[in-house]
């Protein structure tokens, strides 16, 4: 990431660059969704910048956020010196935010498949239409209050001509995920099939929960004090000379 970009930005926008951040050295800015193009098209624009490598964008769902519900992220790279950025932007929930896609094509993909899997509409998009959900598909997976449980419809196989297509699944295949019984199906056995369903089964969350992670970590407690052992010795040698 770049410290400098931050710089180059906060320099152009001034107060309009609402907040600045470097958590884990991964440097990013928020600005207002009215300011979310003009921000994009500068940092691939700017000489200084040229972020000309699209890398992806996303949403983050937080539904306790009445006002601004969701969390739109742009990460870019410079192809010429390697530099990263992170853009961040607010979007009310039924707002529309403008798209990307004529500065960067690689971002039509990407806008398609956030607004498939959160909703968020961008303004101005050539082509917005679900990409990974068929169209049928009702409500958007990836936000927070989609039911674990909800069986979305089974619709009949389209008959396409003039395109490879593979035959219809089977009926076992065909199976929304939700119509499986998977608490039933792993019960007493120390696998997961979502986080949730693991949770309440009471498994371990994730790996750093495990006793394989606690033995590591046991290892790098003792490496570092072993570090720290063997530099206060040296500087106690150094003292007495």
């Amino acid at each position: 990431m770049s410290e400098a970009a931050v710089a180059r930005l906060t320099e152009n926008f001034g107060e309009r660059i609402l907040e600045t951040s470097d958590a884990f050295g991964e440097h990013e800015v928020r600005v207002g969704a009215a300011d979310w193009v003009e921000v994009a098209q500068f940092i691939k624009d700017d000489g200084a910048l040229r972020m000309d490598h699209f890398i992806d964008l996303t949403a983050i769902d937080y539904p306790e956020r009445e006002s601004e519900r969701f969390d739109v992220t742009l990460m870019a790279r410079s192809s010429t010196s390697g530099d990263r950025i992170r853009l961040r932007t607010r979007v009310p929930e039924a707002k529309k935010i403008g798209t990307v896609s004529e500065i960067w094509l690689g971002a039509n993909w990407a806008e398609r498949e956030c607004f498939d899997m959160f909703g968020i509409e961008f303004e101005g998009h050539p082509d917005l239409r679900r990409i990974l959900m068929y169209e049928e598909f009702v409500g958007h997976p990836l936000r927070k209050d989609y039911p674990i449980d909800k069986t979305q419809p089974l619709v009949p196989y389209r008959e396409v001509t003039d395109i490879g297509k593979l035959p219809p699944f089977g009926i076992e295949e065909g199976q929304p995920f939700a119509r499986i019984d998977w608490e039933a199906r792993l019960a007493g056995r120390d696998q997961q099939v979502s986080p949730a369903i693991g949770v309440q089964q009471g498994q371990r969350r994730a790996l750093s929960d495990s006793e394989a992670a606690q033995q590591i970590q046991a290892r790098i407690d003792a490496r570092l004090e072993q570090d720290g052992d063997a530099a206060e010795e040296a500087s106690e040698e150094g003292s007495v000379e």
